[in-house]
């Protein structure tokens, strides 16, 4: 795809964003509604579905072919990576949106015959989107932003899953030993933008598809090792335990993975 092409597919993304975000804000001051999903900690709202909602009716506009994996509708429809498939996140980390109004995110990522093309991170409260891919490089909002450092994870901060942690699964408490120390925010594109910005050198969760398409694309991008915990290539369609990290704060972690 010329570059030209996905400068102006970046800037008009950007724009559904902070139309979303106003929608956002409006709906949360008027008319929240929280309903649970599969217990009382799995939540969604009327703001998760409408952002959905108005994201898919975007694209559907802009590539009418394209197919669309979003968290509340159809996303156990898409079958093959092949051609054009947008993944969309409307709020991630909707606790944190219910019970603080802080910390959480809209993501959408663009992926064609299975190649990251381009990725959008949304921090909603502070109006800063982090987008780009790997033929625009990264930027937050309109400034471009360098590779983090190659920090181990003895030096580093780690940013790891809760449920993980407290299970004692897949090391992670080893992982939280070894680093400088742990940080949990609930949000994996929060978290992700941590990492992004070389705050912290890793990140480790479990997560469904349109929590990590478009933090692949960015931290890829920008150098950072994105793979599952040990140490294996994503499948886009499938839930994961993920890792993003750097060089050296990736292999000290998928080693613990293995025997």
């Amino acid at each position: 795809m010329e570059t030209a092409t996905l400068k102006e597919i970046d800037a008009t993304v950007n724009s559904w964003l902070h139309e979303a975000r106003g929608l956002v804000y409006q709906w949360l001051q008027t008319d929240l509604q929280v309903e649970q999903k599969t217990s009382r900690l799995d939540l969604v709202t009327n703001v998760d579905k409408g952002v959905e909602q108005l994201l898919r009716a975007k694209i559907n506009n802009l590539m009418p072919a394209a197919k669309v994996i979003g968290e509340e509708n159809d996303h156990g429809q898409v079958k093959s990576m092949e051609g054009a498939v947008w993944f969309i996140d409307p709020i991630d980390g909707t606790m944190n949106f219910v019970k603080q109004h802080d910390d959480f995110a809209i993501m959408v990522a663009l992926y064609i015959d299975n190649q990251p093309i381009l990725g959008w991170i949304m921090d909603v409260t502070k109006n800063n989107i982090y987008h780009g891919g790997p033929q625009l490089g990264v930027w937050c909002n309109d400034q471009e932003m360098p590779a983090p450092d190659d920090i181990t994870l003895n030096d580093g901060l780690i940013e790891l899953s809760a449920s993980r942690l407290l299970a004692g699964e897949m090391h992670f408490e080893e992982i939280a030993k070894m680093s400088s120390g742990v940080r949990i925010i609930g949000s994996a594109g929060i978290s992700f933008i941590k990492v992004l910005e070389g705050k912290a050198v890793g990140y480790a969760s479990k997560m469904k598809p349109w929590d990590f398409a478009a933090a692949k694309i960015l931290l890829e991008t920008n150098k950072i090792l994105f793979t599952t915990i040990d140490g294996n290539e994503i499948d886009m369609l499938l839930s994961s335990t993920v890792l993003s990290a750097t060089a050296s704060a990736h292999t000290q972690i998928v080693q613990l993975q293995r025997p």
